[in-house]
């Protein structure tokens, strides 16, 4: 199985890490920001960089849109799994797009709010991860897991 881990650098980043037992049995590569934790925490894992800032920036939706597109085509990942934030959208719908699976996992730090990101790529994931109970309230098929820290 392939896997391609999307996130964020900071927390997104750090929780997809936190998972490294289950991914790192497995061919993987990662999409994230090129900063300095990302470079350091990824140094040798296969990387690709995408466009940021994402929030609310139309231009970096285009471009990381086609970055997807070009990245998934040649990876062909089975199974993407994000924690987050904006970059994972253009990543779940070209995935979606090109059959692979999807898992997301709502951020720990959000309780009483769904994510714009969560909301966004709730209808078209395989799986819904869930750290709180109270995030049930926004993704009735979501499973809550238990914090990822």
């Amino acid at each position: 199985m392939k896997i391609c881990l999307v996130g964020s650098s900071g927390g997104h980043l750090t929780h997809l890490w936190l998972l490294k037992e289950y991914w790192i049995k497995h061919d993987r590569f990662w999409v994230t920001f090129d900063k300095e934790d990302s470079t350091s925490l990824l140094k040798d894992e296969k990387k690709y960089f995408c466009f940021f800032p994402t929030n609310r920036n139309i231009l970096n939706l285009i471009r990381n849109t086609y970055l997807a597109i070009k990245v998934l085509k040649k990876e062909k990942p089975d199974l993407i799994i994000s924690t987050g934030a904006a970059v994972a959208v253009p990543f779940f719908y070209i995935g979606k797009l090109f059959g692979a699976k999807l898992i997301y996992i709502e951020v720990y730090d959000r309780i009483d709010l769904p994510t714009i990101t969560g909301k966004l790529v709730y209808p078209i994931t395989d799986k819904f991860i869930l750290q709180w109970e109270e995030q049930k309230k926004f993704y009735s098929s979501g499973i809550n897991i238990g914090g990822i820290i």
